[in-house]
């Protein structure tokens, strides 16, 4: 477990600023505890000051997971999201989607959105831009980026791709060997 190099912290904090913009400030300065990045085993982990200092007498191969896994850096050196932070980017997140129930389950298979799938859609939300998926209920998903901005949306055919899929809460069942 290793603080992130400047070039892995650039390139993680680009890829959660598509989702959560300016407001990764308030993951970093928190007003309750100090928290921290960290990368194991290509994997970024965010955890508080007290949780890393318990996990100092733990041995790096023994060291299975700790804290909340962000996602990973693959060999091309790309960061990946990984589902496991959705409660942080649902917390903070500046473009949010919300889809009707028959769209749901679609969604939840590993589906695009498609416009008959549609609900809602943030105001003013750029092409190409992350956001968090939620139900009619507000329960969020997952997480995708937009394929049109919610002006091109509205002219649409309803067999069209509003967001691509990126990751969703079905992930947990479908990938629980590689999550962790």
């Amino acid at each position: 477990m290793r603080p992130l190099t400047e070039d892995e912290t650039k390139v993680f904090f680009e890829k959660l600023s598509k989702y959560i913009g300016r407001n990764i400030v308030h993951l970093i300065d928190r007003s309750d505890e100090t928290y921290y990045f960290r990368l194991h085993h290509d994997k970024v982990y965010y955890m508080s000051e007290a949780l890393m200092r318990q996990a100092i007498s733990i041995g790096r191969d023994q060291l299975i997971s700790l804290g909340v896994c962000f996602g990973k850096f693959t060999k091309s050196k790309k960061f990946k999201l990984h589902i496991t932070a959705l409660d942080y980017l649902a917390q903070y997140a500046k473009y949010k989607i919300w889809i009707k129930p028959n769209g749901e389950n679609t969604f939840l298979y590993g589906n695009h959105i498609l416009k008959a799938h549609l609900g809602r859609i943030t105001d003013d939300t750029p092409e190409h831009q992350g956001v968090v998926v939620y139900s009619m209920s507000d329960i969020p998903l997952g997480f995708g980026v937009t394929a049109r901005s919610t002006v091109e949306t509205r002219k649409l055919q309803p067999t069209d791709i509003v967001a691509f899929h990126q990751a969703d809460i079905g992930e947990y069942l479908r990938e629980q060997d590689t999550l962790f």
